[in-house]
């Protein structure tokens, strides 16, 4: 076989195995769903996916027509281009690819279709085998997003047989603890700072167990209760997330709740819920699994998903103004939060570092499960102060030239983000900044409101900078409606170039709120 052909057969396999890092990164973050990935690739990859097929063009037709020296060329120059693309992905990365055991099947399965294919070339040089395998691996090779997708499909029976293998360990070791109680958390948000308060309340009296970091996922849920659970845990908190409907029940059949907590239904994922009936149903799915099971389930009577539907969940025991849990005399210092918990005519006066109103709807939940599991006041009023804030949700911290930083990287729902500014605008007499690029997942209703969200900014904010080009339409729209000064607007297309514009402009006696750091696969 001619030398060049070899090492051009070697120069695009191993570039192949490096464009793959950035399509395995966004089927990661788009949770391996192949129709988000898609949607990544059509708005933000769409123009190296003609670059990909372009290169296609060059390689095949160089091949046919024999130029094998400039076809290694070609190929040495796509390798050392790829991998300098993947190593800044991997640097620059908000959240790098993590490189699981499915990670790793994926990598395995593309090196062995590689394998396969320059294996063909080897044994059938000439004849129609050998070129119809070279020519599919320069494919492959060269449109990458193609070959990410089809070793997803390859690995599909295999991850589902060990994801059933998985679910169903999990469940005997469920069954198995036959004392333990599991309380299940799920809504449209303050899911997974309500799974930490709880847990931390709920540690006062009894040894638990909760699901770690933003573990909300079927296989984040067998995966704790694999790795995690023991004999002596009496409780497992179970924060359930989900993006259609089905996947709440999806996790109930898992942990089979006792308890549960529905902390709010509202405008998330409707580009795959489709409308808030559909979120209502979803998160209710919870209720319904609790109900059947004899256990208590509360739910948020001041989230108006909710509230505009208790009829159907009339079982549901509520918190919130106007039922029997319920906290009022909020006051709000730049240390944190005070006010008053009435647990069912216990009256708990609390303090925390914690901002917020829906903070403080967050303790609510918390302690009115914990009050009606047995915990005390004094066990209540001990662990809520000393509460720390959910890493990136209103999160206190020191930040640039003494400035104060309010970090809300993590929220991403309109009330929580409407909520954040406002606890901005209650830092008098320091000088207001809010950095961020918008809300994503909310289909129809995404603009409007990105454009409620610029109008709370205008309303409190003395600086505002917007991160995306074209993500940040909507926020811009709307300052530009008001008479925010317009010279103190900034458009920038990174959070890094934020940072750059910020730096000069804060001091001691600045506070910046960051709001809804977005993962790579919506910056754009």
């Amino acid at each position: 076989m001619n030398i060049f052909t070899t090492l051009c057969l070697l120069f695009l396999s191993v570039s192949a195995i490096f464009s793959l890092y950035i399509q395995y990164h966004m089927l990661q973050q788009n949770s391996y769903f192949i129709s988000r990935y898609f949607s990544w690739v059509k708005s933000s990859y769409a123009p190296y996916v003609c670059l990909d097929a372009f290169l296609y063009c060059i390689v095949s037709v160089l091949f046919l027509k024999e130029r094998f020296s400039i076809l290694a060329a070609v190929a040495l120059a796509s390798l050392v281009i790829r991998v300098i693309l993947a190593v800044k992905t991997r640097k620059t990365a908000i959240k790098p690819l993590v490189f699981t055991s499915r990670v790793k099947r994926l990598y395995a399965t593309g090196v062995v279709i590689l394998g396969i294919l320059v294996s063909l070339y080897e044994v059938f040089p000439k004849n129609t085998v050998g070129k119809a395998a070279t020519l599919l691996l320069f494919c492959l090779a060269s449109v990458t997003p193609l070959f990410a997708v089809l070793n997803k499909i390859i690995n599909s029976p295999v991850e589902n047989l060990i994801g059933k293998s998985y679910i169903n360990d999990a469940k005997r070791i469920i069954k198995s603890y036959g004392n333990l109680k599991v309380i299940g958390i799920t809504g449209s948000y303050g899911k997974t700072t309500t799974k930490f308060i709880l847990n931390r309340i709920l540690s006062e009296k009894f040894n638990t167990v909760c699901t770690p970091q933003s573990f909300n996922t079927p296989m984040g849920v067998v995966r704790t209760i694999r790795e995690l659970l023991k004999p002596q845990t009496q409780i497992f908190v179970c924060e359930m997330g989900a993006k259609k409907t089905g996947d709440i029940k999806e996790i109930c059949d898992i942990v089979n709740p006792d308890f549960g907590i529905i902390t709010s239904v509202g405008e998330q994922h409707l580009d795959t819920f489709g409308s808030v009936d559909n979120v209502f149903k979803t998160k209710f799915e919870l209720y319904d699994a609790v109900k059947k099971n004899g256990g208590v389930c509360l739910a948020n009577l001041e989230s108006e998903g909710i509230s505009a539907r208790k009829d159907s969940c009339s079982d549901a025991v509520f918190f919130g103004a106007g039922s029997e849990y319920f906290a009022d005399n909020i006051r709000y210092s730049p240390s944190g939060s005070t006010f008053d918990l009435h647990l069912k005519g216990d009256i708990i006066t609390v303090t925390t570092r914690l901002l917020g109103k829906h903070s403080v709807c967050d303790i609510l939940a918390a302690a009115a499960l914990a009050h009606i599991l047995g915990v005390g006041a004094d066990d209540i009023k001990c662990a809520v102060a000393s509460l720390s804030a959910t890493e990136h949700r209103l999160e206190l911290k020191p930040f640039k030239n003494g400035s104060l930083l309010i970090d809300d990287a993590y929220n991403s729902n309109p009330e929580g983000c409407l909520e954040a500014v406002r606890v901005l605008g209650s830092f008098e007499g320091m000088k207001k900044t809010i950095i961020t690029p918008g809300l994503i997942e909310l289909g129809e209703r995404e603009y409007d409101c990105n454009y409620a969200l610029g109008l709370e900014a205008a309303k409190y904010c003395d600086i505002i900078i917007l991160v995306g080009k074209n993500r940040s339409v909507p926020l811009s729209d709307a300052v530009r409606a008001t008479d925010f000064n317009k010279d103190n607007l900034y458009v920038v297309s990174s959070f890094k170039e934020a940072m750059e514009v910020y730096a000069p402009l804060c001091g001691k006696d600045s506070v910046v709120l960051l709001e809804n750091d977005l993962p790579d696969n919506y910056l754009n």
